[in-house]
């Protein structure tokens, strides 16, 4: 299974069966604009990482990136096949 895929489907399943000490869960009942506030500081710490021109921390911080991107998206109600159609609507 694709790792995104995979961990979409873990971050969903954490919305509709909360675990008790949960990160995401955490993120989920701090709602919306907790969610939204560590995705931009996340963004910020790729700009960082990527301006010191160090990899390892570059691809751990997008990592991170992409996590919180994935927790807003399931906040949202957006799936990766919203996103994929979108991509694929821009090549044309």
């Amino acid at each position: 299974m694709d790792i995104m895929k995979e961990l979409y489907s873990v971050i969903t399943d954490r919305k509709q069966h909360p675990v008790e000490g949960s990160y995401t869960n955490y993120l989920f009942d701090k709602g919306t604009d907790k969610i939204s506030k560590k995705l931009g500081e996340e963004a910020v710490e790729v700009v960082i990482a990527a301006s010191q021109r160090d990899k390892k921390e570059i691809v751990g911080e997008i990592a991170d990136l992409q996590y919180h991107l994935l927790v807003l998206m399931v906040d949202q109600g957006i799936t990766l096949d919203d996103v994929e159609t979108e991509l694929r609507s821009r090549r044309g």
